[in-house]
């Protein structure tokens, strides 16, 4: 293997992984992700052990407290998601990206990104036909909020979805682009 093949293998090409976190914007979207996804797992764990308390020592419990917890881990999972999504720690499979020539990269991180956009808006759209159902017919849930409230987390976990990964094909198509120029006229 020659010297300039090994150095590309050494120094793969830059990929947007995750949302850049130096802006204002992207701190405070952290900030709120992190108290929202606090305030959830600390009603979750005060409830869950209120709940084995009254059972251990009174015998009974909070009807309302099970199902309630059920929709929190509903949407601590799906919120959490969204705040992988944006610092980049969201579940991938790489199948073909490390057979790949190091070149192209950054083009399979696009392309992946777009998809994964594409993808999260007809999740969307799905959610949103979903809750269109729920709200035709409406059943009482948790604390006799009506169902489509509990379950409004799935369109919009998706589209927060969508939307950081738009972002991030946008970052990525810009770097891709700065990174070809570059290379031209270093060939120049």
């Amino acid at each position: 293997m020659n010297i300039e093949a090994a150095s590309k293998k050494r120094n793969p090409p830059p990929m947007v992984e995750a949302l850049p976190a130096d802006g204002r914007m992207s701190w405070v979207v952290n900030r709120f992700e992190e108290l929202v996804l606090s305030t959830i797992l600390i009603t979750m764990i005060l409830l869950a052990c209120t709940q084995i308390f009254l059972r251990t020592f009174f015998t009974s419990g909070l009807l309302w407290a099970d199902p309630l917890l059920r929709y929190l881990v509903l949407w601590s999972g799906l919120l959490g998601a969204v705040a992988a999504t944006g610092q980049g720690k969201h579940i991938a499979l790489d199948i073909i990206g490390k057979n790949m020539p190091a070149v192209f990269a950054p083009w399979l991180a696009l392309l992946c990104h777009i998809f994964s956009c594409l993808v999260a808006a007809g999740l969307t759209w799905a959610a949103v036909i979903f809750i269109r159902g729920e709200w035709e017919y409406s059943a009482a849930g948790p604390l006799s909020l009506p169902l489509w409230f509990w379950n409004s987390i799935f369109p919009l976990a998706f589209f927060c979805m969508a939307v950081k990964y738009l972002f991030l094909s946008l970052l990525q198509l810009r770097q891709n682009l700065s990174q070809s120029s570059k290379r031209r006229e270093r060939e120049r």
